[in-house]
């Protein structure tokens, strides 16, 4: 397994997610092509920098864009977000505040 790979017990909350519709052509590994998509996501790489261990750059893309059009995506994070709800509380910058430094008439900052 690879550092970007998704683990066992990730798969298992995905994979009942995921279309299963058979198009004619068997398709590629789903585990596979998601990995390659994660990859790209998470490295902010090119598609056509993708690792050959993926399987062609062509088909993980193809995949991420006909999967975001079908509203496959936005199913699957509803779906984990509502198993895990504490997963959604962020941070934003906007309320974070940090303490101002003071000048003295002496040209140094004091804390």
């Amino acid at each position: 397994m690879a550092r970007y790979d998704l683990s066992e017990a990730e798969w298992r909350l995905i994979e009942p997610l995921l279309p299963n519709k058979p198009r004619g052509v068997a398709r590629v590994d789903d585990r596979r092509v998601i990995n390659g998509i994660f990859y790209v996501l998470r490295t902010g790489s090119p598609w056509r920098d993708l690792p050959e261990r993926y399987g062609p750059y062509t088909t993980v893309y193809n995949r991420f864009n006909r999967w975001a059009k079908a509203g496959v995506w936005l199913k699957v994070f509803e779906t984990l977000a509502a198993k895990s709800p504490q997963s959604m509380q962020l941070i934003d910058s906007s309320i974070v505040r940090a303490h101002q430094r003071k000048r003295r008439s002496t040209g140094t900052f004091q804390a």
